[in-house]
């Protein structure tokens, strides 16, 4: 199974580092759309369901928390799991994301297997590697 990743961040050098930091984790990504502040998220997920977003904090005309804040007020979008990345990764910081519903938090820089832990967790899914390995030997 394949799950749907929103990457919100006003970079688009950022969005294309986060996309591709995803898929070399071996995460199951399937759909991926891409924002560029909250406005755009909210936008995104008129037309597109997301399994899970991954959203910078620091962003102009809506940021992360702001974002986060929106998607609470939402019956039908406050379930979609959301991991903010920042550099700011003090106690307070972490602390103020997880109060308003982020239920995942990456520190930048990150590596690709801090991403597939974080992404796996968030979405209940195992970070174990699947072998393959499927035929089972009844003796």
């Amino acid at each position: 199974m394949s799950f749907n990743v929103l990457i919100v961040d006003d970079s688009i050098s950022m969005r294309a580092v986060i996309k591709k930091i995803i898929l070399i984790s071996g995460f199951k990504m399937g759909q991926c759309v891409e924002a560029a502040n909250g406005k755009e998220a909210l936008k995104a997920l008129e037309d597109n369901w997301m399994d899970v977003i991954v959203s910078d904090i620091n962003m102009p005309e809506m940021n992360g928390f702001e974002l986060l804040q929106s998607l609470k007020e939402d019956d039908f979008l406050k379930h979609i799991p959301v991991i903010l990345i920042s550099t700011e990764g003090s106690k307070e910081r972490m602390r103020d994301a997880f109060n308003l519903g982020a239920k995942g938090f990456i520190k930048k820089p990150f590596t690709p297997e801090a991403v597939k832990q974080i992404l796996c967790e968030v979405i209940g899914e195992s970070n174990e590697e699947d072998t393959g390995d499927t035929e089972v030997f009844d003796f």
